[in-house]
Parts: structure tokens; C-alpha cells; sequence
């Protein structure tokens, strides 16, 4: 491992003698350029849609772990008896950090998105919310109903559990699934990358050749092509990691009422991700290339 990591970084430095083995310009050139460029392009967008998805979870699990809902439904004449009565519940309730009813103008800003600001909801049967607050720990929520299903009959718990969980999941293979498509990025990355260095080797078989007459040893051959190949990859991953970042700050920011769809971008020191595209995509060229080279050589021979 240390000795690959060693070859890796040996391709930075120069050597003129193997650059002149290797048309700095071509076909193959513009083929790894543009595919480096197009791969870390798509790179870029996949990163940010993982951390974007990653952010997402976390949220929601922060907002829906520790909070709790208790609706009451019963006639008007009952519902401040009942209400009263569930809150002694809940304020004896081990687990349990506070809970408060929602007053009339929260319920009100709660469904004026759906109703208008104007809903008359002093006149309207609408169910009375509390909002319940929990510790660490967290409360026995099979008791906690059967105590209300004893003392407050209209109450109905809404621990949350069963759109956190789904949330969360979903999320996190949204995550996964810009990880996949980062991998998949990556190999076809690195097989364009072997199809142009197979038309390079296949088009300099004469100069090849003759290297090998004048005592040119097959590594060295292969680490001129490597090298070349290696740094068009990672110029190339600049590129378009430049360009996908730009694309990216071109999106909408985030915003409390599109958190996710409004928010695919990069936050804190997830943008130092974008600095190992270029590398990334150099090392993946470093490997296909030293493959598809040594194999060309051999069969040359």
C-alpha cells in the first residue's frame, strides 16, 4: 500500500523524457478530459443530494424524538373539563417534561394554511392539542394510553414514532443512494478512462516499440502513460468540480418551508468534500490506467 502511494505521488513530479512518449493532445486526450470533467460534475451533485438527505434525517429525528401530540376530541361543554383533566395526566407522567394546550390562535396558525387566517375556530368542533415535551429517558407510551383511555376518553397519543421511523429510513437511502451513484460514477470513470488509454497504447505501438529497442523497460513505458493519464484525469475532475459547485450555489437556499428541496447544497465542512473529487477521480485514472497499460504492454510484446 505504501509503495502504491508512493508511485501516486512520484507522478507528480516531472520527467520530460516520458512526456515526449506520450501526444500531449488527441482524441484520448479530450476523452479524459471531458469524462473526468462530466463524472466529477455528477460527483458534485450526488455529494450534495447524500449530505443534503443526511441533514434531513437528522433533523427529523431531532424534532420527532423528544416531542410527543395528545388530541382531545369531545363536545364543547366537555373539552375544558377534559383538557384539564389530561394535563394532570401527562404532569404526572415519569418521562414526561412538560405539556402544554395549545392556545386558540396557535390552532388557528396551525390550519390557516389550509383554511385562511379568518377560520372562526371558537365556533368550530375542533379537537384541543397538547403539546408534550420529553426527557431523555422518554415515557411508557402503552401506559400513558391506558391511563388517558381510563381518565380522559377523547384523548388520542401521537408519540410520533410512526412518521419518524419512516422518515428516517427513506432519508437515509437517499443517502445511501448518492453513495451508490458516486460508486457508480466512479467505474464508468475508470473505464472510460482504459478505453482511451487502450486507443493511446494501440496508436503509439511504433513509438513503443522503438523505446523498447533503444532498452526502455515496460514499467517505465507504463508509467509515462500513467502519468499522463493520471494528471489529464485530474485536471480535467477540476474542472468539473468547479462547475458542479457553481451549478450548486445557483440553487435556492435552504428555507424552513422546503428544507430539503431548497437545501441541496453544502454546509460547515462538508464543502471540503469537494476538494478530494479531483484526487478521487485522479486515483481512480492512477489504477485504470496502470492496468490497462501493463496489460497492452504485455500483449505487445
Amino acid at each position: 500500500m505504501n509503495r502504491l502511494f508512493g508511485n501516486f505521488l512520484s507522478l507528480f513530479s516531472r520527467d520530460a523524457q516520458a512526456d515526449r512518449m506520450v501526444p500531449p493532445t488527441g482524441f484520448t486526450a479530450r476523452l479524459t478530459l471531458f469524462s473526468a470533467a462530466a463524472m466529477a460534475f455528477l460527483v458534485v451533485f450526488a455529494l450534495a443530494l447524500s449530505m443534503a438527505t443526511g441533514r434531513l434525517a437528522q433533523r427529523w429525528g431531532e424534532e420527532l424524538a423528544n416531542g410527543s401530540t395528545l388530541r382531545i376530541s369531545a363536545p364543547l361543554a366537555q373539552l375544558e373539563q377534559q383538557t384539564a383533566a389530561a394535563l394532570n395526566v401527562l404532569e404526572t407522567t415519569p418521562g414526561i417534561a412538560g405539556a402544554r394546550a395549545l392556545t386558540a390562535d396557535e390552532q388557528r396558525a396551525l390550519l390557516s394554511p389550509w383554511f385562511g387566517p379568518d377560520l372562526p375556530i371558537e365556533d368550530l368542533p375542533i379537537p384541543q392539542l397538547i403539546e408534550i415535551s420529553e426527557t431523555e429517558e422518554g415515557y411508557d407510551a402503552a401506559g400513558l394510553r391506558l391511563r388517558l383511555q381510563a381518565e380522559v376518553p377523547g384523548a388520542i397519543l401521537d408519540d410520533h414514532s410512526r412518521w419518524r421511523k419512516p422518515l428516517q429510513q427513506a432519508a437515509m437511502r437517499l443517502r445511501m443512494l448518492g453513495w451508490l451513484a458516486i460508486g457508480v460514477i466512479a467505474a464508468v470513470t475508470g473505464t472510460m478512462i482504459t478505453l482511451a488509454a487502450n486507443a493511446a497504447l494501440a496508436a503509439n505501438s511504433q513509438v513503443i516499440a522503438v523505446m523498447r529497442l533503444v532498452g526502455a523497460q515496460d514499467e517505465y513505458i507504463a508509467r509515462a502513460f500513467v502519468r499522463r493519464f493520471t494528471l489529464r484525469a485530474l485536471m480535467g475532475a477540476a474542472a468539473g468540480t468547479v462547475a458542479g459547485y457553481g451549478a450548486v450555489l445557483l440553487l435556492p437556499s435552504a428555507q424552513g418551508a422546503g428544507g430539503f428541496l431548497t437545501g441541496l447544497g453544502f454546509q460547515g465542512y462538508g464543502a471540503l468534500w469537494l476538494a478530494v473529487v479531483p484526487f478521487a477521480a485522479a486515483a481512480v485514472a492512477f489504477l485504470a490506467t496502470g492496468v490497462a497499460a501493463r496489460k497492452s504492454l504485455s500483449e505487445l510484446s
